[in-house]
């Protein structure tokens, strides 16, 4: 996707901090967000359609257009992570399966979980992290938290962004 990269005005700013803040249910949009944020705006409509760091130019988020909600890139999911403190915000699996996520980045079973915040949502973007809360992946909830821990099958988690082996 080519984007026209620019500065986000203060009022683009302010906005998406307050979708971050109500999608994740944390009011941690003003550190996760920086001063001086780019955005990168489609060239033939002209919407803003991804969020940009700054220094490093790395996409944080990507607006979907359909529920002007963000999808969290990894840059965005560690800046997150190291912000907020388990269980917020977060999936965890057994440790056994964490090789197998990386190497797949699909989906997460149901009976890999082991713990889930239980003020996500299904639908609501997680972060997916090991027993010992190392950073996994980022990815979207397809069931409840209680569904989650009530199932043994079926996916729980949508993958879509895993770090690196």
């Amino acid at each position: 996707m080519v984007f026209i990269v620019r500065e986000a005005t203060s009022e683009e700013l302010r906005s998406f901090r307050a979708i971050l803040s109500y999608q994740l249910g944390v009011d941690i949009a003003g550190r996760a967000l920086p001063q001086g944020l780019l955005v990168g705006v489609s060239r033939n409509t002209e919407r803003v359609r991804a969020l940009i760091d700054p220094i490093t130019r790395e996409i944080l988020a990507t607006v979907v257009a359909q529920t002007n909600t963000l999808n969290i890139h990894l840059r965005l999911a560690r800046t997150l992570h190291s912000l907020t403190s388990p269980p917020k915000l977060r999936v965890v699996v057994v440790d056994e399966m964490v090789p197998d996520l990386l190497e797949a980045g699909s989906s997460v079973f149901a009976k890999h979980i082991i713990a889930v915040d239980e003020s996500l949502r299904a639908g609501d973007e997680g972060l997916v992290v090991s027993e010992g809360d190392e950073l996994l992946c980022v990815g979207k909830l397809v069931l409840s938290p209680d569904e989650i821990l009530q199932l043994l099958t079926g996916p729980a988690v949508r993958i879509r962004r895993c770090v690196s082996k």
